[in-house]
């Protein structure tokens, strides 16, 4: 498992938080070798901290944007919606080696919704989404490498 890198792909909100969540659901199973990082397909925060809005959990991240590298370093690349699939797709370079999926086809193929021009609430079911992906996700990695 301990090859097992993961880019969570969105911007600002969904990323980062995704990102947090899944490390520490990751921890949380005992999977502390897991790495896992966040960007955007463009590049419109790059720098920038997560939004302030985020669930109460601790987020030490600067947005950036996907790199060709990004393609051939992480085994998992998962898109927050289907826009940033479709960018993903369009930005995969030949010979990528990553598995590039939506994040919601681990469990209900549902896209996790922006909550950037919203309030808490949305924050708070981005959260509770991400949760779930997480799980789901490491549930699928975890019978694909039998750990």
């Amino acid at each position: 498992m301990s090859d097992l890198k993961v880019l969570i792909v969105c911007n600002i909100c969904r990323s980062p938080m995704g990102e947090a969540v899944l490390r520490n659901v990751a921890q949380k199973r005992g999977l502390s070798d897991i790495v896992v990082d966040s960007c955007g397909t463009a590049a419109y925060h790059a720098g920038e901290g997560p939004d302030d809005r985020r669930h109460k959990i601790h987020i030490e991240h600067n947005a950036r944007q996907i790199q060709t590298s990004d393609f051939t370093e992480f085994t998992h690349i998962l898109a927050a919606d289907e826009s940033n699939l479709r960018n993903l797709e369009r930005a995969k370079p030949k010979g990528a080696t990553a598995e590039v999926r939506l994040w919601g086809s681990y469990l209900d193929h549902r896209p996790i919704a922006d909550p950037y021009y919203g309030g808490m609430h949305g924050f708070e079911q981005v959260y509770q989404q991400c949760l779930s992906l997480s799980n789901a996700f490491l549930d699928h990695v975890a019978v694909d490498n039998e750990i």
